[in-house]
């Protein structure tokens, strides 16, 4: 994630309140609660704050931006960092270090689990390399994906800044996001062929097979005879449905919420939203829970979800917990507990969210 600064925070701010525009509003803090007996969330889905899950000793193993997490076959969650001492993380459901790994990933942003013939790897979005590398387990790297100079529309090396992958598990194509770049989405084969390119860059939002951000990226299976791909478009505050060729469906329009990827467990979609009401405004995070009818149904550390003639009203930070502040990424494991990395959070560690309803 690349920080906003301050500075340029409050030049928005200032110039904002000078024209007489009315600054979003979040939920007021009446009072701000400890982690200690804390539910979050609405409905169906609500969560109870499990306190300094996963807290280490800062000066063996720091974190400084905790971007995703995974769980592979042996129900160990591997977080990504770009914390150059260990870019892996790797722990046990109760919080406890496994292992680590990783020294050269100074961007490393996006980590996606990849299955094949039986064995799982890792691929590594980091957008100061400006590559997508893929590993083992234990860290060997064993595939670059560089700059996607076949499509034509990139003049060097430093417009492309990938920032999540997604993996067709049918055959085992790759799409690439190029979230900080120039917000194409490319796609390759499993040995890193490219196939073909959609998107670039627009800030207008009709411009539908188009982003500002194409932050993350899903294969989404649940429709199993027809598969489709879901982009984030984060600074439109939704996501794009487009068949997996790339061609555009449909919009999910998320009013509101600057959603980072979508993550899919069973029947449901789960989205880290790191700023909420306008991405100036820090500590205004939270997740979204989305059934397969693309309806929020639950938004843990931000307003219940409100439909009004078929449309979900503008949501915004519920500030009574403020330990969830700029969420990267959601992990939900089997007992559909979710896991929490965080970007430019205070280098806190991710925040377990234990499921009770």
């Amino acid at each position: 994630m690349r920080p906003i600064p301050r500075r340029s925070f409050l030049q928005k701010t200032a110039l904002a309140t000078l024209a007489g525009v009315s600054l979003p509003t979040l939920l007021p803090a009446t009072h701000t609660r400890s982690a200690d007996n804390v539910v979050l969330g609405h409905n169906s889905h609500r969560y109870r704050v499990v306190p300094n899950w996963g807290v280490l000793d800062a000066g063996k193993n720091p974190v400084n931006d905790c971007h995703e997490m995974v769980e592979d076959a042996k129900s160990r969650i591997f977080l990504l960092t770009n914390e150059t001492k260990n870019n892996v993380l790797i722990y046990d459901k109760s919080g406890k270090l496994l292992d680590s790994w990783g020294t050269t990933y100074p961007g490393a942003h996006g980590l996606t689990l990849v299955n094949e013939g039986g064995e799982q790897f890792l691929l590594i979005s980091d957008n100061a390399r400006r590559q997508v590398i893929k590993t083992d387990l234990k860290g060997r790297e064993l595939m670059k994906i560089d700059y996607p100079r076949e499509t034509g529309v990139y003049a060097h090396p430093g417009e492309f800044t990938p920032t999540e992958t997604a993996v067709n598990p049918a055959n085992g194509d790759i799409y690439v996001a190029d979230g900080y770049g120039a917000n194409y989405v490319t796609q390759y084969d499993a040995k890193g062929r490219y196939i073909r390119h959609f998107g670039g860059k627009s800030t207008e939002a009709a411009e539908t097979g188009k982003f500002d951000c194409c932050h993350g990226v899903l294969v989404d299976t649940r429709n199993k005879s027809n598969p489709t791909l879901l982009v984030t478009d984060r600074r439109h505050n939704c996501l794009k449905r487009f068949t997996l060729d790339g061609k555009y469906l449909a919009t999910i329009d998320l009013p509101g919420s600057y959603i980072c990827r979508p993550v899919l467990h069973g029947d449901y979609l789960f989205g880290a939203v790191f700023r909420s009401t306008s991405d100036a405004y820090p500590n205004s995070g939270y997740i979204q829970i989305l059934d397969r009818n693309d309806r929020v149904v639950s938004t843990p550390g931000g307003s219940a979800p409100i439909y009004e003639n078929g449309k979900l009203q503008e949501q915004r930070k519920d500030r009574s917990f403020m330990g969830i502040m700029h969420p990267h990424d959601v992990h939900v494991d089997n007992d559909e507990s979710l896991y929490v990395a965080q970007w430019a959070s205070q280098k806190t560690y991710p925040v377990k969210l234990e499921r009770i309803a």
